[in-house]
C-alpha cells in the first residue's frame, strides 16, 4: 500500500553546532497581496543529520519524516552544494 511522496526541500544550512541536527533556511519568492511585488520568504526548518557531514553555508536537500524530537521532522537526503 503506497503512502503517497514525501515533501521534498531545498535550503541553505545556518547552524550545526547541535550533534546531528542542522537549522535549514527555505527560501521562497511570493507575491504581495495588494502590491503584487515579489517578496522573499524565509522559513527555517530544524532537521536530523546521522553522519554530522553539512556545515554551515552547505546547501541541502531536506525530506519530511516522522517526529524524531520535539521541533525536528525533517531529514537531510543529500548535501546539493558544500560552502566554499
Amino acid at each position: 500500500m503506497s503512502r503517497g511522496l514525501k515533501k521534498v526541500l531545498t535550503g541553505k544550512v545556518i547552524s550545526s553546532k547541535m550533534d546531528k541536527t542542522l537549522v535549514v533556511a527555505v527560501e521562497r519568492s511570493v507575491q504581495h497581496p495588494v502590491y503584487k511585488k515579489i517578496v522573499k520568504k524565509t522559513k527555517k526548518f530544524i532537521a536530523h543529520d546521522k553522519n554530522n557531514e553539512a556545515s554551515p553555508g552547505d546547501v541541502v536537500k531536506i525530506i519530511k519524516t516522522r517526529p524524531l524530537s520535539k521541533t525536528k521532522r525533517w531529514a537531510v537526503l543529500s548535501i546539493i552544494e558544500k560552502a566554499k
